[in-house]
């Protein structure tokens, strides 16, 4: 039986044009740098692993990929609807 794991994605705004997206509650059961790596490829674009004190693993992807995300964790059955909840502008 899987446990449900609440996810969080964020946009943060880098500079003028430029955002990041991150993905927090990553379990531990999952393959962080696999997943990352399914990321970078599917969504085009770089990304990294960052270890928060408070918050644990992050995935930082560059751009905004918000819904991209909630629409792959949902198709790959890492997590269903109503445990990922986005935010942002």
């Amino acid at each position: 039986m899987q446990t449900v794991q609440n996810y969080d994605i964020r946009i943060q705004q880098r500079s003028s044009k430029k955002t990041i997206t991150s993905v927090q509650g990553i379990p531990a059961t999952v393959d962080q740098k696999n997943l990352l790596k399914m990321f970078r490829k599917s969504f085009a674009c770089n990304g990294s692993i960052v270890d928060d004190e408070k918050l644990g693993p992050v995935i930082q992807l560059q751009g905004d990929h918000r819904q991209k995300i909630f629409d792959f964790l949902v198709e790959q059955k890492l997590s269903s609807k109503e445990s990922i909840k986005i935010h942002g502008f």
